[in-house]
C-alpha cells in the first residue's frame, strides 16, 4: 500500500485501467439500450447510482477532521459536472449532455491524468476524487457515444458561456477568500498540463482559447452534415 499517492504509481495506473474498461462497457451499454423501453430506467438507475456515490463523499468533506475551506466546498468543476450529468441522464436534455461531454472528456480526464492528489488508497479523499471523476467521464461517453445525444453548435455556445461564468465567479471568489478553486488563480502544486502554459494570469486566457477550440473540434463531427446530425440526434429531446 502506498504511503502517499504517486502519479503513475500502482493505484493511479490501476484506476486508469479500470476506467478504460468501463468506457468501453458504458458505450456498448448505451448503444444496446438506445431507443428501447429499458433506456429510461437504465438512465435513471445510473443517475441514482451517481447521486448515491457522490453525495455521501461530498458530505464527508464537510465533517470535522476533513473540512478545509480551501478545498472542501463544492466549487470545483467536477462538483458541478456530476450534478449536470445526473440531470442529463434523468431528462435526456441535449444541453446538459453536451456540458457533460465537453467538460468530462477534456477537463475531467486531464485531472485524472495529472491528479492534484496526495491521499493514497483507501483514504476517503482518494475514493471521493476518483469516484467523482470516473463517473462523470463514464457518463459523458455513455450519453453521447452510447445514447447518441449529439451536441449542436447551440449547446456548444451555451457550454462555453456557462463555463466562462463559472470561471469568472471562481476567480473573484478565489481573490476575495484566498482560495484556488479551479486552479484559476494559480497552478497546482503538483505537475499538470498547466505547466506547459504561461504564468498567471496569462495561462487562464490561453486555456480558454485552447479549450474552446478543442470543444469545437469535438462538436464538429456531430454537426458536419445535416442528414447525419439529424440521424444521430433524432431521438434526443431539445433542451
Amino acid at each position: 500500500m502506498e504511503d502517499e499517492f504517486a502519479t503513475l504509481g500502482t493505484s493511479h495506473l490501476t484506476v486508469l485501467a479500470f476506467f478504460a474498461v468501463g468506457v468501453v462497457a458504458v458505450v456498448l451499454l448505451g448503444r444496446r439500450i438506445r431507443g428501447t423501453g429499458a433506456e429510461v430506467w437504465v438512465n435513471r438507475g445510473i443517475a441514482v447510482g451517481i447521486v448515491a456515490v457522490t453525495v455521501p463523499l461530498q458530505v464527508l468533506q464537510l465533517l470535522p477532521g476533513e473540512w478545509n475551506p480551501r478545498t472542501s466546498l463544492p466549487f470545483q468543476l467536477c462538483d458541478l459536472a456530476w450534478i449536470i450529468a445526473v440531470h442529463a441522464l434523468w431528462t435526456r436534455s441535449r444541453l446538459t449532455a453536451t456540458i457533460t461531454y465537453l467538460w468530462g472528456i477534456t477537463l475531467t480526464t486531464q485531472a485524472m491524468i495529472t491528479p492534484d492528489l496526495a491521499t493514497p488508497f483507501p483514504e476517503p479523499r482518494f475514493v471521493m476524487f476518483w469516484a467523482m471523476h470516473v463517473l462523470v467521464v463514464w457518463a459523458s461517453f455513455y450519453l453521447v457515444l452510447g445514447l447518441r445525444i449529439a451536441p449542436t453548435w447551440r449547446t456548444y455556445a451555451q457550454t462555453v458561456g456557462a463555463t466562462l461564468v463559472w470561471a469568472a465567479t471562481m476567480m473573484v471568489y478565489n481573490a476575495l477568500l484566498d482560495t484556488n478553486y479551479g486552479y484559476l488563480n494559480g497552478k497546482p502544486a503538483r505537475g499538470s498540463a498547466l505547466d506547459l502554459l504561461p504564468a498567471w494570469p496569462w495561462y487562464v486566457g490561453v486555456q480558454v482559447v485552447l479549450i474552446a477550440a478543442v470543444w469545437a473540434l469535438m462538436v464538429w463531427p456531430w454537426t458536419r452534415s445535416a442528414p447525419g446530425a439529424r440521424a444521430m440526434g433524432a431521438s434526443t429531446r431539445a433542451p
